[in-house]
């Protein structure tokens, strides 16, 4: 088994306003699709990769806290940081150092996701 990870479900508020934050933070455009009672927005991935969507749900609500996703940002930490203000996200924490492992920035998405922003 390549990936111990094969997918994960975002929850949001408003769909558009996170396809915009997500689209501008990873310089990727995050695909809408629609489904007969449900559309959710698909994060770039191929084959195997580990994917994600998200979406919108009654039941399932944005948090700031619980498991922290981190997002590939590689070689644009700077540029994907200064635009999470810019798109309705709050940058919880600059970017900092983690060991050998790269740099992070720890910020809330513009639904109220508490996120990771990676670059080695």
């Amino acid at each position: 088994m390549a990936n111990q990870l094969v997918w994960f479900d975002l929850p949001a508020i408003n769909l558009d306003r996170a396809i915009k934050f997500y689209s501008a933070i990873l310089g990727q455009k995050v695909k809408k699709e629609e489904y007969p009672g449900m559309s959710i927005g698909v994060f770039p991935h191929e084959g195997a990769e580990l994917g994600g969507c998200i979406y919108v749900s009654e039941e399932d609500h944005p948090g700031d806290h619980g498991i922290l996703v981190y997002f590939n940002c590689e070689g644009r930490l700077d540029e994907a940081v200064a635009a999470v203000p810019k798109n309705g996200g709050k940058v919880l924490k600059e970017k900092h150092q983690i060991g050998p492992y790269g740099w992070r920035a720890i910020v809330l998405d513009s639904e109220g996701n508490r996120i990771g922003l990676h670059s080695s």
